[in-house]
């Protein structure tokens, strides 16, 4: 088990029902924590399982506006031009250019409570305690193999090893309603969403026992 402090200016957990005009959860998924965890160590041979999320600075919102490109290019196209074709394989941004409006949470810090699960990609080599010590020598160092965000890639996130003791959170306890717990991917062919009913307790954000929809 592992508890991982994570904090920053800004973060940006999309809404799935809101993809134009963006809109951040009142908390982190549990997709997003696992993500901030595997930037720090990431290994085949395990898998990662959020335990708890801690919220340590009260909840706010900030309205900002951004630009963003409207197009993206394909994959196809970049098959067309690895075989000869005359896609082109770039952005016009001046041609392309929106500006959208994004409800982001603002001054944020979290302490993520994970623990990981051994897969059968595991080398015969590896081991609990092998990774174990690998994962905290890296959050002691402030090692990772791609830089931590909340989000977005432009919200990049500070993080050390919680140094233990009592976790100070917020004093704030309700239901956050239905949120995205993670992705599917048994099915590389059609990955798919899955969602569990959230609730805030006295600051905590508990999914270990959570009922995940499909």
């Amino acid at each position: 088990m592992i508890q991982l402090e994570v904090w920053g200016p800004y973060a940006l957990f999309s809404r799935p029902e809101l993809k134009t005009e963006r809109m951040s959860y009142d908390v982190p998924t549990p997709s997003a924590a696992r993500g901030l965890v595997e930037s720090i160590y990431f290994h085949p041979g395990l898998r990662w399982r959020i335990d708890r999320i801690y919220i340590m600075n009260p909840i706010r919102f900030v309205s900002v506006r951004r630009n963003e490109v409207t197009d993206k290019i394909s994959a196809r196209n970049v098959r067309q031009a690895a075989q000869g074709g005359g896609q082109p394989l770039y952005l016009a941004a001046p041609q392309a250019i929106v500006q959208r409006s994004s409800l982001l949470l603002q001054d944020v810090h979290y302490v993520i409570e994970a623990h990981f699960d051994m897969t059968a990609k595991a080398a015969p080599s590896d081991n609990p305690g092998k990774f174990q010590d690998i994962v905290t020598r890296r959050m002691e160092r402030g090692q990772c193999y791609s830089m931590p965000y909340f989000g977005c890639r432009e919200f990049t996130a500070s993080f050390r090893r919680w140094p233990g003791g009592p976790i100070p959170t917020i004093d704030e306890s309700r239901d956050l309603g239905l949120m995205l717990y993670d992705f599917d991917y048994s099915d590389p062919q059609n990955i798919t969403p899955t969602y569990f009913r959230a609730r805030l307790e006295h600051g905590v954000l508990d999914v270990r026992d959570c009922e995940v929809l499909r």
